[in-house]
């Protein structure tokens, strides 16, 4: 195979050879060019995900800013229980169209586009919210604002992840999440701002978003387009110029980079050209693709089953039904959010250090314990207001803080781990899941907190997803740490049950650290494996001069 055997020299003749092709060639400025220039392609990297990211901002805001407006909202349009829980639930609902849109806008508009298409979405659901005059128009301004939070939502970390170098991955995707935290703050800080407001005040609210999808849209008309998008369309040249602009070619490891890209795609093509019309069977019936998108949908899952969007969504409500008054239940609100918030944060400095793995099955035991203390809450004394207020928020921090961390891996995991040709509709199956989910624990958050009490919703059900879906990733989470996503398609070409031995081998490594006092060796920094110096990299290298591993997996 010409990929598994190519060496530095021919990386740079073949480079050489395509940039003397777009010398002569030049790429005019079109609808995906890149229309800026920096010296350091440092700096525009930083800027293409400074500006991608802040869908993550409007995202947060949106879906925060409904938890303060639902305590006057309602009565202003004369909403009634049922009605108040879909208007909620809108944004969720509509999120699953957007998700449905994903796959087809991304495949033949471009990740870049499909963003700018979203944020036009955004602004003509803020627009409704804000001067809605009935139960109708405001679920259809929630409604569309879903489509755009699920259209942006899935397209945004992909379009991160195939342009920033695999090293920053992790981190670079993370900042979504965190903007997605950050976003939330806002939305709670403006709907303590417009509070008081007596006369239409939730109306300021929901209308606040308008300033964030405007700025977002002017930055994203002067973003590129993907470099893999390009090079999976057969843009070869447009790919070349984008790179060079975004990543540059002055470092061997990004000459390395591309060559690799360039070649797995057409590896890619070729095996696809037979089936290209319905290339998405291929879930069904190819062993490596069928294991991503399982693995990535299980952590979706997870993710939105230990209640966090219900949490969110009901933030207000919940702090009402502790025993705040509706303007404290606006302000308190800000300390859960601020505790997301703030737990994002280790998981973009420390994330790409640790490992996607180490930091997974670390996270999810902490958010178990922030839903036993708000658990054992509800069994305070409720005439003692002060001890229920105070576990509660105990709880609320932990829980928040743990799960900000642990929330950045639900958008790093599935942007990284589908292969280049099926990205498209495998963000596009992550992006359902995660909204149908986030949808039905909303829609149905007051029957669930009825039928089984807040003890038994918080505990029973939330917490025991917990449990489950931490011994999951004990036994099926692997390592994607400091990979190219080429050599992702070789992790996920192994069988699993390789993979689970492999992680039942860490698993008893651990425990005996664990039980022996060494915790310097449990919690350290992620080694890029167990196997001998070199051997790793032999196996995950596709340009290895041997037909080793990789080689093995990619035929």
């Amino acid at each position: 195979m010409k990929i598994a055997k190519e060496g530095g020299a021919e990386i740079d003749e073949e480079i050489a050879e395509l940039e003397r092709e777009l010398e002569a060639h030049p790429i005019k400025i079109s609808w995906h060019s890149p229309i800026i220039k920096f010296k350091d392609p440092r700096h525009f990297t930083w800027l293409l995900v400074g500006f991608a990211s802040m869908g993550g901002l409007l995202s947060g805001i949106d879906q925060s800013l409904i938890s303060g407006a639902n305590l006057y909202m309602p009565a202003s349009l004369h909403l009634d229980t049922s009605q108040v829980s879909l208007v909620a639930s809108g944004v969720p609902l509509g999120a699953i169209g957007g998700a449905l849109l994903l796959g087809p806008t991304n495949e033949y508009f471009g990740r870049r586009m499909a963003i700018i298409i979203s944020l036009v979405l955004y602004t003509v659901g803020a627009a409704l919210e804000a001067g809605a005059i009935n139960f109708g128009m405001m679920v259809a301004g929630r409604v569309i604002l879903g489509l755009g939070v699920g259209l942006e939502g899935g397209t945004v970390p992909v379009y991160v992840a195939e342009s920033v170098a695999r090293k920053y991955r992790g981190n670079l995707v993370s900042l979504y999440q965190f903007n997605i935290a950050l976003g939330e703050v806002f939305g709670y800080v403006v709907a303590a701002i417009f509070v008081n407001v007596k006369s239409g005040g939730w109306r300021y609210m929901l209308g606040s978003s308008l300033v964030f999808s405007t700025i977002m849209l002017v930055g994203m008309v002067f973003m590129p387009e993907s470099p893999r998008y390009l090079m999976h369309k057969g843009n070869t040249l447009e790919s070349l110029e984008v790179w060079k602009r975004i990543r540059g070619l002055a470092l061997p490891e990004n000459r390395k980079e591309f060559f690799v890209m360039k070649h797995a795609v057409e590896e890619e093509h070729l095996s696809t050209v037979s089936r290209k019309k319905y290339v998405w069977l291929d879930f069904f019936t190819v062993p490596r693709a069928r294991r991503s998108i399982v693995y990535a949908n299980t952590m979706v899952f997870l993710g939105q089953f230990t209640g966090i969007n219900a949490i969110m969504y009901y933030m207000a409500t919940l702090m009402n039904q502790v025993g705040f008054d509706a303007k404290q239940s606006v302000f308190m609100s800000l300390v859960g959010g601020g505790a997301l918030l703030l737990g994002t944060i280790p998981a973009i400095f420390y994330m790409e250090r640790f490992g996607r793995r180490f930091w997974a099955c670390a996270m999810l035991p902490g958010f178990f314990i922030g839903l036993l203390i708000i658990g054992c809450s509800y069994t305070a004394n409720p005439n003692n207001f002060s001890t229920a207020a105070g576990v509660y928020i105990t709880g609320l921090i932990v829980y928040e803080g743990f799960f900000g961390s642990y929330a950045c891996l639900t958008w790093v995991l599935p942007a990284e781990v589908y292969p280049t040709y099926l990205r498209s509709y495998g963000m596009e199956s992550s992006d359902v899941t995660l909204f149908f989910c986030s949808w039905l624990v909303t829609y149905f958050f007051s029957d669930m907190q009825r039928a089984m009490s807040r003890i038994g919703l918080t505990l029973g059900f939330y917490g025991g997803i917990a449990v489950v879906g931490w011994i999951y990733q004990l036994l099926f989470m692997p390592e994607t740490k400091n990979k190219t996503l080429e050599e992702i398609d070789i992790i996920f070409n192994q069988p699993t049950s390789e993979l689970v031995r492999q992680n039942l081998a860490s698993v008893k490594e651990t425990t005996r650290d664990l039980f022996a006092l060494r915790w310097g060796r449990v919690f350290r920094p992620s080694p890029e494996s167990k196997l001998p110096e070199g051997e790793q990299e032999r196996r995950l290298d596709p340009l290895a001069g041997t037909a080793g591993e990789g080689e093995k997996a990619r035929e």
